[in-house]
């Protein structure tokens, strides 16, 4: 089974427009005389921020016999089914606090800490899709994917 990870209104805005802007500001350094520090720094921090996106942005969320994947576009992610100790649907709440990672540019992505749940990692595109993954070493993952009830039921009826 594999369901695509459907990226908010808010989350393609965010990501249009930050890109938008990134590119401006590198165009308009690059039209600057006498300005090549500045362009290579600026190009650097760019190159380097997409690459980030690149290893952390989800795509998709899959299942198989033996694991739990998070599809990325140049990694996979795998949890062992035999690992998790529990599954249920569990949208982020607004007291979410973001430590490290990305709020909305690219999908939400990376360390973040609730009230209730305490700390865990993030991979998902809207919160409405979200399903929570706890494995038996206490570590926690925010997944989120299209048609997340359906996905959250196929893992807890492998987990049986």
């Amino acid at each position: 089974m594999k369901k695509q990870v459907v990226f908010s209104s808010y989350c393609w805005i965010v990501s249009a427009l930050s890109t938008a802007l990134m590119c401006g500001v590198f165009i308009y350094a690059l039209k600057q005389p006498d300005n090549e520090l500045a362009v290579w720094s600026l190009g650097g921090a760019i190159v380097i921020l997409f690459l980030f996106t690149l290893c952390f942005m989800p795509l998709s969320i899959s299942l198989d016999n033996g694991s739990l994947n998070i599809n990325r576009p140049l990694k996979i992610k795998s949890i062992p089914l035999t690992d998790i100790s529990e599954v249920r649907m569990c949208p982020p709440t607004m007291g979410t606090i973001r430590i490290f990672g990305s709020g909305g540019w690219f999908g939400w992505y990376g360390w973040f800490k609730e009230k209730d749940l305490g700390k865990y990692f993030a991979y998902y595109g809207k919160a409405s899709d979200c399903f929570l993954v706890t494995l038996k070493d206490g570590s926690k993952y925010m997944l989120g994917c299209k048609d997340a009830p359906e996905m959250v039921a196929t893992i807890q009826g492998k987990l049986k």
